[in-house]
């Protein structure tokens, strides 16, 4: 007979529990392999962000370097402390810059930020450190202004002096002034003679008193051949018309110093002689030189020709309030010659000319141009501008920035429908148009920026003038201007920012 034998039950639980033991075993080391696995990933993305913060902390202190003028003493890698005192990663720097003329433009920095537990986790930053130049502004002036109802402003214009804004504005217009006097000059009171048998003459300003104006003084309306000015307050921007946009006046603001901001033409023409181009007075070379008619060409290069000869044109000078404003202005050239044709240099591309000059043309790159004279301390020098001047295009390579010791004015012979590119300052003077007899010109357009000491107009209440006027800040030129043009912010900023692999 078979005997049948069947396993102890003691030897089947031990052999479940290895086989259980075995399932829980591989079971726990795979959870955890993945606890571990995603703590480890955990902290690698905490890094991941830290690598982030420590990167800026590296923009930040380059920052701190520039604006603090040590930069050379910066160490370009550096390590990154918490606010224990405990050591978390850190840090290097690229830097470049973009010079013209000895002077920083603008700066590019690359922060490349680790963390210590992780310093194969890596992220980069890259921005732009520069400082705002006056093309910020469509118009900086230091003196009161009244801005035709024609005008369109596209950009911020700011006066040291009242503002009577008419024209259209899509921008802040500010004024330091929290309210000026408004006088027969600015539209506010008409010179009217009340007829016989008196012959009586005076300023009758019951009838031009803008209603954001008040009376603030009223002399004898009637006066035997002595006018005498009635005198309005008005606040530092008003408008008489709809075209303004009050929402955007703003006033009393801080004053632009306009000392600060113009230009050591000293050190610009110390730059042109060594690096640029420099061209002396035009007596040196002719006797009855009158100065120098330059014309840019759009190949980089530009031609200076030697006046010889100008014929006058009766003229009133802005602001025309008293008969010494009356002159004639000897502006149309009538002889020149060719006197050199000379290439804009890319390292400093600055041209300093210690004479008078006409001008006009296409200008491609970036550049700037000076007139003064500081050979002679009792001579001022000019600039008229006889014809368009343009860019070679406007994608924002090129830029143009002019310098006139004294005055930048318009001449007689201008051309119909003007363009005018580029950042204009009138250091001692003026910029605009005079005054000339039945001399009408249909348009103006100015890209760019106009800085003035004086009073500025390029039209007439007569109707002599330009009749339509527009005026846009370039944004090219802002952050990226020619050489030697003054900023309104002294420190760098970043102006881009973006992380990069």
């Amino acid at each position: 007979m078979t005997k049948i034998f069947f396993p102890q039950k003691k030897g089947i639980v031990t052999m479940y529990l290895l086989i259980f033991a075995g399932i829980f075993l591989t079971l726990f080391s795979g959870l955890l392999g993945f606890i571990v696995m995603q703590l480890r990933q955990s902290s690698e993305k905490v890094a991941w962000n830290q690598a982030l913060s420590i990167a800026e902390a590296g923009i930040h202190y380059y920052r701190w370097c520039i604006n603090n003028n040590v930069e050379q003493n910066c160490l370009t890698e550096k390590e990154y402390f918490g606010s224990s005192g405990n050591l978390i990663g850190a840090f290097s720097l690229q830097a470049s810059s973009t010079v013209s003329c000895g002077q920083d433009i603008k700066k590019d920095i690359i922060s490349t930020g680790w963390t210590d537990k992780f310093p194969q986790v890596k992220r980069k930053v890259a921005v732009l450190y520069a400082r705002a130049s006056v093309a910020k502004f469509s118009y900086v002036l230091d003196s009161n202004v009244w801005v035709g109802s024609d005008h369109e402003i596209r950009g911020p214009y700011h006066s040291n002096g009242g503002v009577r804004m008419d024209g259209e504005n899509q921008s802040t217009i500010t004024s330091s002034q929290p309210d000026w006097v408004c006088s027969s000059s600015f539209g506010c009171c008409s010179y009217v003679y009340f007829g016989s048998p008196y012959r009586k003459y005076g300023y009758d300003c019951s009838q031009n008193c803008p209603t954001a104006c008040t009376v603030n003084a009223i002399g004898t309306r009637l006066i035997e051949y002595t006018p005498v000015k009635d005198e309005f307050s008005c606040p530092g921007v008003f408008t008489s018309t709809l075209n303004g946009n009050p929402g955007l006046f703003d006033f009393p603001v801080i004053p632009f110093d306009f000392d600060g901001i113009t230009i050591d033409l000293a050190t610009m023409k110390n730059m042109a002689i060594s690096d640029g181009v420099y061209l002396p007075p035009s007596t040196t070379t002719n006797p009855l030189a009158k100065g120098y008619h330059i014309k840019f060409i759009n190949n980089g290069t530009f031609e200076a020709r030697i006046v010889t000869g100008l014929q006058g044109t009766y003229a009133c000078h802005i602001p025309c309030d008293s008969s010494d404003d009356y002159r004639t202005d000897y502006f149309t050239i009538t002889g020149e010659y060719l006197y050199g044709t000379y290439s804009v240099p890319s390292e400093c591309s600055a041209i300093f000319i210690e004479d008078d000059i006409w001008l006009e043309g296409v200008v491609k790159g970036r550049t700037t141009l000076a007139s003064a004279n500081l050979i002679d301390a009792n001579v001022d020098t000019d600039v008229v501008l006889v014809n368009n001047l343009d860019y070679s295009t406007t994608t924002g390579a090129d830029g143009f920035a002019l310098i006139g010791e004294r005055d930048v004015l318009i001449g007689p012979q201008s051309p119909n429908q003007m363009v005018l590119r580029g950042i204009f300052t009138a250091q001692n003077g003026y910029f605009g148009r005079n005054w000339y007899s039945g001399n009408v010109r249909n348009s103006l357009g100015i890209y760019g920026s106009v800085i003035s000491r004086g009073r500025v107009g390029t039209q007439w209440t007569d109707g002599t003038g330009y009749q339509s006027r527009e005026s846009y800040f370039d944004q090219n030129l802002i952050y990226n201007p020619p050489p030697f043009v003054p900023y309104v912010d002294p420190d760098f900023k970043i102006i881009d920012w973006k992380e990069i692999k």
